[in-house]
């Protein structure tokens, strides 16, 4: 197990030059089983690490192109009269699948944002007053540019949550920014990609991140953590429970990646960011972007809030 979850960091870190930290964080949140939001500028590269996510996998893929013109039937299906048998007939949407990549999300309407709620929250779609479960693992990995505001809809607080992390690729470094400009990219460089695992080595893999144990003072730091974002004079509303819950098991995901079958204070400090950061609304800030000051208060928690010997 530990030799393919090795693979695949170091298949699509062939693919994804110079992002190994990011890579990290979008792996450790798949064998949490949550599900991965990817925010950035055009031009970065945040739709090739989605499919290069999603071929090393070895599941079943369906990229989905949100459009304003997009509609809630046109995700999770529609039922079809069948004149053969005079009933009709559920045609399952892209939403049946393993993996779904929401390509710029933020471009649909809130209506069609809100038909992934369920999908995201319960692994499970109701339609026609019929509820459908999802295949498993189910992982919903999206992509949204925060700075473009005309023609999107910005998320709203609850579909944000459902999100188990939040990641920014960022510009690339001189050395790798110079190999791009030379070589220029490959664009079908992830549809090339063979896949590492499959459905039945991942749901190992998430049972194990499940059994990676937590130190009781760790849990207590997570809360710790928590409370602070929910008492900060810098935030109007902090991380629930969910939040919560979702760093303990980010952690151990990143534990499991590390090869240990315990967390450290480490394996909680480098996720929080990716993981609390979208799940708390920063007051005034002053022109700076929303997702810059939430992230700058999370860093500051992480600074002031002790760490658990």
């Amino acid at each position: 197990m530990t030799d393919s979850v090795k693979e695949l960091e170091n298949r699509i870190t062939s693919v994804v030059r110079g992002k190994d930290r990011v890579v990290r964080q979008a792996l450790a949140c798949v064998f949490a089983e949550g599900h991965l939001l990817i925010e950035d500028v055009p031009g970065v590269g945040k739709t090739i690490l989605a499919l290069s996510l999603a071929k090393t996998l070895g599941l079943s893929l369906q990229r989905i192109q949100f459009t304003a013109d997009l509609l809630p039937t046109d995700i999770l299906g529609v039922s079809v009269f069948n004149p053969r048998d005079q009933s009709f007939e559920f045609k399952p949407g892209p939403i049946f699948h393993n993996v779904v990549l929401a390509d710029e999300i933020n471009r649909s309407s809130p209506k069609t944002q809100s038909a992934l709620l369920e999908a995201m929250s319960e692994r499970q779609v109701t339609t026609d007053q019929t509820t459908r479960p999802l295949p498993h693992p189910f992982f919903v990995i999206a992509t949204q540019n925060p700075h473009e505001h005309h023609g999107t809809f910005p998320l709203p607080e609850s579909q944000k949550d459902r999100f188990l992390m939040r990641v920014t690729m960022g510009y690339p470094d001189p050395a790798h920014e110079l190999e791009i400009l030379r070589n220029g990219i490959d664009a079908q460089a992830a549809e090339r990609l063979a896949p590492v695992a499959d459905a039945v080595l991942m749901r190992k893999g998430i049972e194990s991140v499940r059994a990676v144990r937590v130190d009781p003072a760790l849990d207590e730091y997570v809360l710790a953590l928590v409370r602070e974002t929910r008492e900060s004079p810098f935030l109007e509303l902090g991380a629930s429970p969910r939040g919560a819950l979702a760093l303990r098991r980010s952690a151990q995901a990143n534990a499991f990646l590390e090869g240990r079958d315990y967390v450290l204070a480490d394996d909680i400090k480098s996720l929080a960011v990716a993981v609390l950061a979208h799940r708390v609304v920063p007051r005034g800030s002053d022109g700076e972007p929303e997702s810059e000051a939430a992230r700058r208060v999370v860093e500051e928690l992480l600074a002031r809030v002790p760490v658990p010997l």
